[in-house]
């Protein structure tokens, strides 16, 4: 009797941290996730940054949005949310130049959807500084104003900066989700939109408990 209410005990005490162990292997690098070879910089080192990589005429980018977006609005406030445009060949470039536009004017809450659903609900051509204009238009902002700030010099960095970063993330394709510039989650890996969001989390505490250890 006694061996038995002292098996208990142990049972009790034992299992609360196998089942932790467990939950922490619940996502695998190389399984769920990739873990860089070189880990990237990230924009604000005191925060755990997420950044997704994404393309305006991609429409897996435009679908993730419905899952993503509620998601970002609820993270807390140690973890920056990041996004960079892929410039996979020239012709992207100007859709990337609409990106950091959106964001200098502060303007990305009227402009990055209304370019997502003109591509993918209206059917419509985004090429040009003038069709991305128009849409800037729409949101209130002067056609002189966007120009400056679409053709800028602080522009041409941004864009190199952007295909310099997506080089070192090694991202095969959009969207992926780069986790502090270590970890890269796609939907191929982690098994569709919910499964990036649920790998993000985990990565997210994992780089949290990270940097609550002391050093």
């Amino acid at each position: 009797m006694i061996y038995w209410i002292k098996r208990l005990a142990f049972l009790v005490l034992i299992l609360p941290v196998a089942m932790c162990q467990a939950q922490g292997e619940q996502y695998q690098a190389g399984v769920h996730y990739e873990v860089l070879p070189q880990p990237i910089r990230t924009a604000d080192a005191s925060k755990i940054e997420v950044n997704e990589v994404f393309s305006y005429t991609c429409g897996h980018c435009y679908n993730i949005e419905a899952v993503l977006h509620p998601w970002v609005q609820k993270l807390p406030a140690d973890v920056d949310f990041q996004q960079t445009p892929a410039i996979w060949q020239p012709s992207l470039e100007p859709l990337a130049r609409a990106y950091y536009s959106a964001l200098q004017l502060k303007v990305l809450d009227k402009t990055h959807m209304a370019i997502f659903e003109a591509i993918h609900v209206n059917r419509k051509k985004i090429r040009t500084e003038a069709d991305i204009a128009a849409i800037f238009a729409d949101a209130g902002v002067d056609g002189l104003k966007f120009s400056k700030v679409y053709n800028s010099f602080g522009m041409n960095s941004l864009v190199n900066q952007a295909e310099a970063r997506v080089r070192g993330y090694r991202v095969q394709g959009t969207p992926e989700i780069i986790v502090n510039g270590k970890y890269r989650v796609s939907s191929r890996k982690a098994g569709g939109f919910n499964g990036m969001i649920n790998v993000a989390d985990f990565l997210i505490e994992k780089e949290r408990s990270a940097q609550a250890k002391p050093q």
